[in-house]
């Protein structure tokens, strides 16, 4: 079993030719679903800097108003 084409799961190599269509299948979710968490987590990160970039402009609009 070559190393690229094994998945080790709870210490255990499971070599992907030899899963069934159903579990190359299940792979292919797990490995879309970790790059849409990464995304998430992206979007996210650039959602809250953007937040807060528009509450201290605020503040400065308000400190310049004073």
């Amino acid at each position: 079993m070559s190393e690229e084409n094994a998945l080790e799961i709870n210490g255990v190599k499971h070599n992907i030719d030899e899963m069934t269509d159903q579990q190359k299948a299940m792979l292919k979710h797990v490995a879309d679903l970790e790059q849409k968490l990464a995304n998430a987590r992206f979007n996210l990160d650039q959602l809250q800097f953007s937040r807060q970039a528009f509450i201290d402009a605020l503040k400065a609009s308000l400190n310049e108003k004073s």
